[in-house]
């Protein structure tokens, strides 16, 4: 019987994105979940199907990353669920906002591909705080 597949749950108001990251991640052998925005993500989150990493982009419709990163952080069942955040922002207070917010990882981009997968990897074999 072969393992189940980490789940990624990936947040992004770009469809072309997160499709290239859905095919990315699968290649990767990741299942991917995705959503558009900040309450699809919620709804995603309250299926009861958490996942293993939450890729978050700051800069989405209506909620921004920063504020749904602060509303996971404060939801005791979310505590360990590891949040890589993106942004085309490379602004380094943005970086350490989102880091002290309780991002595990940021990413910026464009990224290469594999950056991803690796980052994603890193996070799955390190645990949370």
């Amino acid at each position: 019987m072969s393992a189940e597949k980490r789940k990624i749950l990936v947040v992004d108001d770009d469809p072309e994105l997160l499709q290239l990251v859905r095919i990315l991640l699968a290649r990767a052998g990741f299942e991917t979940l995705t959503a558009l925005d900040v309450p699809s993500a919620r709804t995603v989150l309250s299926s009861g199907t958490l996942p293993d990493v939450m890729v978050l982009d700051i800069m989405l419709p209506g909620v921004s990353g920063i504020e749904f990163l602060e509303e996971i952080r404060a939801i005791a069942d979310f505590d360990s669920l590891p949040i890589l955040m993106l942004s085309a922002l490379a602004d380094q207070q943005q970086i350490r906002a989102a880091l002290d917010r309780g991002a595990d990882r940021y990413l910026t981009k464009p990224y290469v591909a594999s950056s991803l997968v690796s980052i994603v990897q890193e996070i799955l074999s390190t645990k949370r705080r």
